[in-house]
């Protein structure tokens, strides 16, 4: 009997050790609604909460007398440095033509973040590309690039087509974008798709830590809603 006992003892033991063990090795999982600002530091942009489809959003927006060559709009989240995991988020990004007629509503998420947006890993959204009736175009509908050293203009000189592809989007439409980041690779999933419509090898800030936030171009009314941040390293 007592071998019995000391047998399931052990048994038990185990179980509880290594229960734990798995505790400790899951994921942290943080989840912003952006029904409010509570959390967020704003770069260049007057930021604020609206109803947009049905729902509260966080929306980036251009202060008065803003210029297009001002670039971009920020909202990151404080307190978490992201190295590794997936970020997913839902965006709209509506291109103001008063500002840039060429303007196609670039919206989408930075990650590895730092000095207040002064360098990031950017993947965004170009939303008016998506059902262009221009093959070329609809080959652009989304985008990376590595802030400052590897504007997108850079990237699609030096490497054309390596680093934006074509994936369905519609304008004004909530779009759902999951990035899986590991190491210096990074894949984007739109809309809940099983296969990613973009995958960069070679991310150009390296395997740094950073802030995850929001990004817009300033010439994009764009908006936010359900923010998911999934730490694995």
């Amino acid at each position: 009997m007592r071998k019995i006992l000391g047998a399931l003892s052990l048994a038990s033991f185990a179980w509880i050790v290594g229960n734990a063990s798995r505790q400790a090795e899951s994921p942290q999982t943080r989840l912003f609604r952006l029904d409010s600002m509570h959390g967020l530091e704003t770069v260049n942009t007057k930021a604020d909460i609206v109803p947009y489809r049905g729902r509260k959003a966080l929306h980036l927006a251009t202060t008065p007398n803003q210029k297009i060559d001002e670039g971009s709009m920020l909202a990151l989240v404080n307190g978490l440095e992201f190295k590794d995991g997936i970020i997913e988020v839902e965006v709209v990004g509506i291109p103001i033509t008063a500002i840039d007629p060429s303007g196609r509503g670039f919206a989408g998420v930075v990650f590895r973040t730092h000095e207040h947006g002064a360098s990031a890993e950017n993947i965004y959204l170009r939303p008016t590309n998506g059902r262009a009736d221009d093959q070329l175009r609809r080959n652009h509908a989304v985008q990376y690039e590595s802030i400052p050293d590897f504007p997108w203009d850079r990237l699609r000189r030096e490497q054309p087509g390596v680093y934006e592809s074509y994936t369905d989007l519609e304008v004004g439409a909530w779009t759902k974008m999951k990035i899986e980041v590991a190491g210096r690779s990074a894949r984007l999933y739109v809309n809940g798709a099983t296969q990613p419509c973009l995958i960069v090898n070679d991310l150009k800030l390296g395997e740094t830590r950073g802030q995850v936030g929001l990004w817009a171009h300033i010439a994009t009314n764009a908006y936010f809603s359900n923010l998911k941040i999934t730490q694995t390293n």
